[in-house]
């Protein structure tokens, strides 16, 4: 990686660590450990247990603390990319030890792309998310949704940014769909290729405000930040134009900050992007259905086959879309899935801990008794 903040020198010049997007909410829970004299750094780069960290003084090459390994109960406990962190400094401020993960202002998640039924965190402290779609054969409506459902919950912003409009020729009726989904949502039109709509991106984008871009493969988020850069930082694989299809090449989630304030964080493109925890988001983003759930005549109605369902009238009566009803059934049966899997996950986790513990203080009391 090509340093984004470079070292501090002799008696130069400390960095504002409020360009890195420290404000009170990070300040107040930090207050505790500045009066024990530690430091503050943000999380720029995570690989696996070795992280990059901006504080202060620049650069430093972190490592967590075996105490904060040893008392996270999950990976998603540990230091992510966009965390403000607890750190001692070594070796001229160019090393780290990180003891604590100060609590997280928003936070984007999704279930483990594998079959454990956990939280990944994919970012932290996220002022607004930039979810990209190409407008080629990646335009999906249904896959938008979800997107945004997962942001709605995080608590960040979501923003839609429609790239490769040069491409398409219909791009307002791409943006009324989208619209659809949320009327008050931001929708940017751009195009790499050409620049347009950039200028409009970049409005968006103020200092001190963390930005995340999500998407799937290929849609063009590593391009539109080597733009935001005006330079080739991101290394980008070529895509065929025949069919539309490419290999990103972010492969770990990076922050950058940008010269003119603001900063970005790259994710690697995801093939599926499973809920995690999101009634509040689901309700957010059809909130209509939950307006309506209101009228129905039984407090537990499913909105599939119940008499006196206000959802299947709306339906019925062409209020509701019916690609917008299945939408939300779907997304609602896969959060109640997940919610049945999550506690079983739950329990057989406390069993397997108690059952640690139990083994140990067998072990403990024998040697004691002997």
């Amino acid at each position: 990686m090509t340093p984004s903040i470079n070292r501090v020198q002799g008696d130069e010049k400390l960095i504002n660590i409020n360009s890195l997007g420290w404000n009170d909410f990070f300040e107040k829970h930090f207050r505790q450990y500045k009066q024990q004299g530690f430091e503050a750094g943000r999380v720029a780069i995570e690989n696996k247990t070795n992280y990059l960290l901006y504080t202060n003084y620049g650069e430093a090459a972190g490592e967590v603390s075996g105490k904060l390994l040893f008392v996270s109960e999950a990976q998603s406990d540990l230091p992510k990319v966009g965390d403000w962190v607890v750190v001692s400094l070594f070796d001229g401020n160019t090393k780290a030890v990180i003891h604590e993960v100060l609590p997280r202002k928003t936070k984007i998640s999704r279930k483990s792309a594998d079959r454990k039924t956990v939280e990944q965190v994919i970012a932290a402290n996220i002022d607004k998310v930039f979810i990209v779609q190409s407008l080629d054969d990646n335009f999906n409506i249904n896959r938008l949704a979800r997107y945004i459902v997962t942001v709605n919950q995080s608590g960040a912003e979501p923003v839609v940014i429609l790239n490769k409009s040069d491409l398409c020729n219909d791009v307002s009726d791409k943006i009324s769909e989208v619209k659809k989904l949320d009327d008050d949502i931001h929708v940017v039109a751009v195009s790499a290729t050409d620049n347009s709509g950039i200028e409009k991106l970049k409005e968006l984008i103020n200092t001190g405000e963390t930005i995340a871009f999500v998407g799937s493969s290929g849609v063009g988020k590593s391009t539109l930040i080597n733009v935001l850069l005006g330079t080739d930082k991101l290394k980008i694989n070529s895509i065929s134009e025949y069919d539309s299809k490419g290999k990103h090449t972010t492969t770990r989630r990076e922050m950058i900050v940008l010269p003119e304030g603001g900063i970005l964080i790259d994710t690697p493109g995801m093939r599926e992007l499973a809920l995690w925890n999101a009634d509040k988001g689901l309700n957010q983003t059809f909130s209509e259905f939950d307006e309506l759930a209101a009228l129905c005549h039984f407090t537990d109605c499913t909105h599939t086959h119940e008499i006196k369902c206000a959802v299947l009238q709306a339906l019925e009566n062409g209020i509701i879309t019916r690609e917008r009803y299945d939408n939300y059934l779907k997304l609602r049966k896969e959060l109640k899935y997940l919610e049945r899997r999550h506690d079983k996950f739950a329990q057989i986790e406390e069993k397997r801990k108690w059952k640690e513990i139990m083994k140990e203080m067998k072990n403990f009391n024998k040697k004691n008794n002997q």
